[in-house]
C-alpha cells in the first residue's frame, strides 16, 4: 500500500508546484525591456555610481573604462574598496588621474559578520554628491555601455519604479560553466518568474545588485543600505524593504545595455552563487522555502525519475505523465532563458542536467548561517535576522 500511495503522492504535489510555476512563467511572459535612449534627461537628473570592491584588480578595468564613458547625468563614480592586497587600489588610482568623477573611498576594516558589500554601498552612500537624486550601483565585473545610466534614467521616469536593477546579459568561461550556470540561473526564474515588470509584492520582488538605480530619498528614508547589513543576499533584501515600504520595484531585462563576466570558471560559480542564491532573509518566509521545494520537485527532479521510472510498472504512470509534462517545460524554458547569454557554448542546452546537483547546492546553502566569502566569514542574520 505504502508503494502504491507514495507516487502518487509525489506525482500530486509535483502537479500542485508544478501549475504555481507555469502560471507564474505565464503571467510574467511579455514583459517590457530598458530601450536604449540618448536623450538627455529632462530635470537634468544627477547620478552617483558606487562601485564597491574587493581584491578585483583582474576585473575591474573594464568596468571602469565604460564608467568614465557615461553621459553628464554621472556625477562621480565612487569605488569603494574593502581593504583590497592585490593592487585594486593602485589601478583606481590610475583612472582617476584621467577622469576626475572617479574616487576611491576607503571601507576597511569591514565589521566581523557583516556583508562586506552592504557595507561598501553604505560607506559610498554617506560620501555621495549632495546633488545626486539617483544611486546607480554597479558590480567590478560589469560592462557598462555608454548610454547605459541615462537608458536607465529614462526608463525609471517613465515607470515611476523607485529602484530598477537589470537582469544582466552573461558572458561565460567556457563549457564547464555553461553546464552549472544556467541551472542556478534557471531556479530564479522558476521561482520569480521572467523580468520585465514591476511590483510591490514582497513575495514576487526580483533584484540584481550587479546593475541597480536607486533613487536616494526613498534609500535614505529607509536607512540606507545598512538594512541588508546582515544579509547574504543584499540586492534582494534591499528591493524587498522598498517593496514592504509601498515603493514599486522594477527587474528588466535591457538588450546590449550592460553585460557582466560573473565567475572565472564553473568552480568558482559552483562555490559562490549557491551563497546569495536561496534568497533568504527577514523577508522570505515560508515562501522562501516554498520556492525551494518548486526548484527541487519541479525544475530538478522530473528529468532524472522520468528516466528512473522509464521502464517501470503502470501502477506509476500518473508520476511518469507529470515528470514529462513537467520535463517539457524545462525544456522551453532552455530555450527562453539563452537570450540571457552572449553566445553560450553548446553544453548550455545540457544544462539541465545539473539541475538536480544545484537544487541539493541550494538547499545546503540555505540550511547554513555561516558563509566564507573571499576568505572572510559572512553570517545571515547576524544582527537579529528571523530567517
Amino acid at each position: 500500500m505504502r508503494r502504491r500511495w507514495a507516487p502518487a503522492f509525489l506525482a500530486g504535489l509535483q502537479a500542485l508546484l508544478g501549475a504555481r510555476v507555469v502560471w507564474r512563467l505565464l503571467r510574467t511572459a511579455g514583459g517590457e525591456s530598458i530601450a536604449a535612449s540618448g536623450a538627455p534627461c529632462p530635470d537634468g537628473e544627477r547620478v552617483s555610481v558606487i562601485v564597491p570592491v574587493l581584491n578585483e584588480r583582474a576585473r575591474l578595468a573594464p568596468c571602469l573604462r565604460g564608467l568614465v564613458t557615461q553621459t553628464a547625468e554621472v556625477a562621480e563614480i565612487l569605488v569603494v574598496d574593502g581593504g583590497s592586497s592585490d593592487g585594486t587600489q593602485e589601478l583606481v588610482a590610475a583612472h582617476a588621474a584621467l577622469d576626475a568623477r572617479i574616487r576611491l573611498l576607503d571601507a576597511s576594516p569591514i565589521p566581523p559578520g557583516r556583508n562586506g558589500k552592504a557595507h561598501g554601498l553604505q560607506v559610498g552612500l554617506a560620501h555621495a554628491a549632495g546633488d545626486a537624486a539617483w544611486i546607480l550601483t554597479m558590480d567590478a565585473d560589469v560592462r557598462p555601455v555608454p548610454a547605459l545610466t541615462r537608458s536607465l534614467l529614462a526608463h525609471a521616469g517613465r515607470t515611476g519604479v523607485a529602484m530598477l536593477s537589470v537582469a544582466t546579459r552573461q558572458r561565460l568561461s567556457g563549457r564547464a560553466e555553461g553546464l552549472v550556470h544556467p541551472a542556478l540561473l534557471t531556479t530564479l526564474v522558476y521561482r520569480f518568474g521572467i523580468p520585465g515588470h514591476a511590483t510591490r509584492n514582497v513575495a514576487a520582488v526580483q533584484a540584481n545588485g550587479q546593475c541597480c538605480l536607486i533613487e536616494r530619498a526613498t534609500l535614505e528614508r529607509l536607512g540606507g543600505f545598512a538594512v541588508a547589513s546582515a544579509s547574504l543576499c543584499e540586492d534582494v533584501t534591499l528591493a524587498r524593504a522598498f517593496a514592504a515600504n509601498g515603493h514599486a520595484v522594477g527587474f528588466y531585462e535591457a538588450d546590449r545595455l550592460v553585460a557582466v563576466e560573473m565567475y572565472g570558471g564553473w568552480r568558482e560559480a559552483w562555490r559562490q552563487w549557491p551563497r546569495s542564491l536561496p534568497l533568504r532573509d527577514q523577508f522570505s518566509g515560508l515562501a522562501g522555502w516554498i520556492g525551494l521545494l518548486e526548484v527541487t520537485l519541479v525544475q530538478a527532479l522530473p528529468l532524472p525519475l522520468l528516466l528512473a521510472l522509464a521502464f517501470r510498472d503502470p501502477s506509476r504512470r500518473p508520476l511518469k505523465e507529470v515528470s514529462a509534462a513537467l520535463a517539457l517545460v524545462r525544456l522551453g524554458v532552455v530555450v527562453g532563458t539563452a537570450r540571457a547569454y552572449i553566445a553560450p557554448p553548446w553544453t548550455y542546452w545540457l544544462s539541465p542536467l545539473a539541475d538536480l546537483p544545484v537544487a541539493f547546492q541550494l538547499w545546503g546553502s540555505a540550511l547554513r548561517r555561516r558563509h566564507e566569502w573571499r576568505g572572510r566569514i559572512v553570517v545571515r542574520g547576524a544582527e537579529g535576522e528571523s530567517a
